[in-house]
């Protein structure tokens, strides 16, 4: 592993403890009963809104949970795993559908529910950075065959 590479998995991995953070933000906004007063920015900007409705659970599992799970997936890929040969290839598929998911959940906010989350915004920015990166990881170990 070269050494771009691995500072490419350090940063992968400072991401995936980002995004665990956030997520964790939003996990606590899902059950929470009261206003939040730092993501309620008049009609456009309302993480409550977005995190207590019907979109925000999938199966019964709230998505700030599962987004929780999939970046501890990415920074153990990252870290533990770095140097397994399956990994550039697992953490690019884990990062996309993180992305693909994100991005369906940003279309909810959007088109649907007409309302931003900052939270869920910083979570796509962040695995948004992951992908490209890990992208970055994977073409590099499948040119240097």
């Amino acid at each position: 592993m070269t050494g771009l590479t691995k500072r490419l998995m350090s940063l992968i991995a400072i991401l995936a403890v980002c995004g665990i953070a956030v997520s964790s933000v939003s996990l606590q906004h899902h059950y929470a009963t009261s206003k939040t007063a730092y993501c309620d920015i008049g009609a456009t900007f309302n993480c409550d809104i977005v995190n207590r409705s019907e979109y925000s659970s999938l199966l019964g599992i709230p998505v700030a949970l599962i987004g929780i799970l999939g970046y501890a997936a990415l920074a153990g890929l990252a870290t533990v795993y770095r140097e397994r040969r399956e990994t550039p290839a697992m953490l690019f598929s884990g990062a996309a559908a993180g992305l693909a998911f994100a991005l369906y959940l940003t279309f909810v906010e959007a088109r649907v529910l007409g309302v931003w989350c900052i939270l869920c915004l910083s979570s796509l920015a962040l695995i948004a950075t992951a992908t490209m990166l890990a992208a970055v990881i994977w073409w590099k170990r499948d040119s240097s065959r």
